[in-house]
């Protein structure tokens, strides 16, 4: 039975619960129940379990941003899957992805897992990017996106905060913490499958790529974020736990921390972009970047300790609280 469709224009007749921003609050959650508490065991379960090396770390990332690569292909897919589905088969596809990891503790093994994860993560990234610009108004959209932001670092909050309490005290195991996560994503998405109407945006949405000079700005701004979202998950994490020995509950301590930080100040930022303007809060992120990413290369240079690790990781994911402004400021040049 085909889903029933209604106007974005219309949905204010719907029941809070029912509207699309219920819809990107529901799927907010479910993302970061799966990638958060796989990204919070990953590196330990790697070196623990599969005797990963920096070099394997660097294959696993490698193949984890091939489906980003190639996220393009989600073109080719809405001509057949509308966007609102292909975002909740996506979710179900990395949460699937997440609760069988521990079932594959081979070199082989964790890279297929992380290339399907990895699938559901770009493609859901990608679809919802374009369903959150398509539904909310302008003039609420850096608020609203704000909020998002601090729904899903409130549910990264509760997975860190379950695993630093419960990961010792109860003898926790990785695939049992994987199945758990990962399962609870599934059900979210199938129940944002049947809860919701299919809304249709004002603008029909092009199904075709868009190449154009006016938006070289933008098309850098990616490529940059693209970068240092790699120094951020490849390099600093892995360094926590290669480097200074952390464990998993000292991992998922740090993380805390980032998430604590970001849920309470994600609306904060929404509210900094929508009065100094996008431009203003990506020049100030790119700067913060660029003194953060010459500390890091303090920490080997001059060795520094822990704590200058820790703080600048936290740091770090803060000014990538701010990444957001580029959803924004593409909504308003396109």
């Amino acid at each position: 039975m085909p889903l029933p469709t209604l106007p974005v224009a219309r949905a204010s007749s719907l029941p809070r619960w029912r509207r699309p921003e219920a819809f990107l609050i529901l799927t907010a959650a479910a993302m970061p129940m799966a990638f958060a508490t796989w990204n919070a065991l990953l590196n330990n379960f790697v070196v623990e379990v599969a005797q990963f090396d920096g070099a394997d770390i660097g294959w696993l990332h490698t193949v984890r941003e091939v489906p980003g690569f190639l996220a393009v292909g989600v073109i080719l897919l809405l001509f057949v899957i509308r966007e609102q589905v292909l975002a909740v088969m996506a979710l179900v596809l990395l949460g699937a992805s997440t609760a069988f990891t521990a079932w594959f503790p081979s070199f082989g093994g964790i890279l297929m897992v992380t290339l399907l994860s990895s699938i559901g993560f770009h493609y859901y990234e990608t679809v919802n990017q374009s369903l959150q610009l398509q539904w909310l108004p302008k003039d609420r959209a850096p608020q609203v996106l704000g909020m998002l932001v601090s729904v899903g670092s409130g549910v990264a909050l509760a997975a860190y905060g379950l695993l630093a309490l419960t990961w010792e005290r109860f003898g926790l195991s990785y695939n049992m913490v994987y199945l758990v996560s990962g399962g609870i994503c599934v059900a979210l998405a199938l129940a944002a499958l049947a809860v919701f109407p299919q809304f249709e945006a004002p603008e029909r949405q092009h199904r075709r790529m868009i190449l154009r000079r006016r938006y070289w700005l933008y098309y850098v701004l990616q490529f940059l974020a693209g970068a240092r979202r790699q120094i951020f998950v490849v390099f600093a994490a892995f360094m926590m736990v290669e480097r200074f020995g952390f464990q998993v509950d000292d991992v998922t301590a740090l993380f805390l921390i980032n998430y604590l930080a970001n849920m309470a100040l994600g609306p904060v930022f929404g509210r900094f972009v929508g009065h100094f303007g996008e431009r203003n809060a990506l020049v100030f992120e790119y700067a913060g970047l660029t003194l953060v990413f010459l500390a890091y290369g303090g920490i080997y240079w001059f060795g520094w300790g822990v704590w200058v690790a820790a703080a600048l990781y936290v740091i770090d994911h803060l000014f990538f609280s701010l990444a957001f402004a580029l959803k924004t400021y593409l909504q308003k040049i396109a």
